[in-house]
């Protein structure tokens, strides 16, 4: 109610001051029109109208303080520009500016082939030595035609801006059974990992490979002598520019074994793995204008516990560790050569296409624990050539070598040597189609029997990708 009466009020005063200044005009205006000499009259009168508008003047700001908020100063608020925001404010401000995105991509693809030789049938459609025959006819005759969609995959990316920089997922799966679903066409994760700033959780490549090895290529599993494993991780990434990137991670242990020509001894039957820690990985990487070069290690603890009579203790532990250099070399605008080369113990986990980490191995100077587990050497190469024959065509070619050191009581048909090679020629009608075909090699040399096997494979595939990117 008082804010209504003082509002009536100045509306009041605003009309008289109004009229007040309307007459003082038409005064001045008839003075300049009147020849009149009373100029004395007029000029008493007009000094009477100004001491009346200074009352009025007066009234108004008596007005004014009685209000809870003077106008004086909600004037001076409107007119007085804001202050500058804070840095919190403003990175708020951009970011609210900035948007986030959301890509959905993936690809279809199918292979068509044939298998001169032989493999293991969970793994028709693939070129895996390690998966040859360890003895003759072991898998049938020889000769198969195999048809697949196996590697279909898809896929999605978000990016969300925050004040710790850009929040990062991916969600990834294909068709490709492995593990218990190997050789079925079903759906397996391959990415669920997430990034804010400088660490990252979740499964993904570990650091100690190198997907920037992988040559472009239709056969699925790729070059047995390369690193290839997505872990599970927590890892920190200190430094990460166009020139140099940093990587650290503990990752899910985990390792295999063999027990070699005592498997059928009950001894061994309550011989349980433990794995008390993580492994322990990372890389640097240096890139300049020729390519780059990456140097990775891991580091790892694999132990396992006797359960059985204590007559025997066949608990033990092994170290395992692994070095791996990688390389892409622009050879031209229209080569890379994609390189590698690892050796270490007990990581054969990590590689693409090895057996075992740890081998058994005979003691017999020790009654308490006549064998023991060591962890197996590996050696793994990988040299390849990706070649642009312009802007429809394109070929990859190379060699790949897996090597592993076999403890002394391992089966003699147990792998040993494993070698992998291929030449393709693709076709680009449009960007995000392929077809070509490829010649697959692959052959497994067995420990000590003498045994070996060559596969020859001919496959041909057709893949149209496809990628959609929203923001909000």
């Amino acid at each position: 109610m008082r804010q209504n009466n003082t509002t009536r009020w100045r509306e009041t005063l605003q009309g008289i001051v109004a009229t007040i200044i309307v007459c003082a005009t038409s005064l001045q205006a008839q003075i300049q029109k009147s020849q009149s000499p009373d100029l004395q009259v007029l000029k008493d009168k007009m000094q009477r109208l100004e001491e009346e508008m200074q009352e009025l003047k007066d009234e108004i700001n008596v007005a004014e303080q009685a209000q809870p908020t003077p106008l004086a100063a909600a004037v001076a608020a409107l007119r007085t520009p804001a202050p500058p925001p804070m840095a919190n404010e403003k990175a708020s401000t951009e970011r609210e500016k900035s948007e986030s995105t959301i890509d959905l991509y993936g690809f279809v693809m199918t292979d068509t082939g044939y298998d001169f030789g032989q493999i293991d049938p969970q793994w028709f459609d693939v070129e895996r030595p390690t998966k040859l025959p360890a003895f003759a006819n072991e898998f049938g005759g020889n000769g198969n035609t195999y048809f697949g969609v196996r590697q279909t995959r898809f896929g999605v990316r978000t990016s969300t801006p925050t004040d710790w920089g850009d929040l990062k997922t991916q969600f990834e799966f294909e068709l490709f059974g492995t593990g218990v679903d190997a050789g079925q066409t079903t759906f397996r994760l391959r990415h669920a990992y997430g990034e804010l700033g400088q660490f990252g959780a979740g499964q993904t490549w570990s650091p100690f490979m190198d997907i920037d090895v992988f040559p472009n290529l239709l056969e699925y599993w790729g070059p047995n002598g390369m690193v290839f494993f997505r872990n599970v991780q927590v890892r920190w990434m200190p430094i990460r520019s166009s020139h140099t990137e940093v990587i650290a991670a503990l990752e899910r242990p985990g390792a295999s074994a063999d027990q070699g020509v005592y498997s059928d001894r009950i001894e061994l039957q309550n011989v349980k793995p433990r794995f008390n820690l993580p492994d322990v990985s990372g890389h640097v990487r240096l890139t300049r204008n020729w390519g780059y070069v990456q140097a990775a290690g891991i580091f790892r603890k694999i132990g396992w516990v006797d359960y059985n009579d204590p007559k025997y203790n066949l608990s033990g532990t092994a170290y395992g560790w692994g070095v791996n250099v990688t390389s892409n070399l622009k050879l031209s605008s229209r080569d890379i050569a994609r390189l590698a080369v690892v050796y270490g113990e007990g990581v054969e986990n990590y590689m693409n296409d090895a057996p075992v980490d740890i081998g058994i191995k005979n003691n017999f100077g020790n009654p308490v624990t006549p064998v023991k587990g060591v962890p197996l050497p590996v050696l793994g190469v990988v040299s390849f050539l990706d070649h642009n024959w312009g802007e429809r065509f394109s070929s990859s070619a190379g060699y790949s070598m897996v090597n592993i050191d076999n403890s002394n009581a391992q089966n003699p048909a147990d792998f040993h040597q494993g070698h992998y090679a291929l030449a393709n020629l693709l076709y680009h009608p449009v960007p995000t189609v392929t077809m070509g075909g490829e010649f697959q090699f692959g052959r497994r040399l067995n420990f000590s029997d003498g045994y070996s096997f060559n596969d020859y494979k001919m496959q041909f595939s057709f893949k149209y990708d496809w990628k959609k990117s929203f923001a909000y």
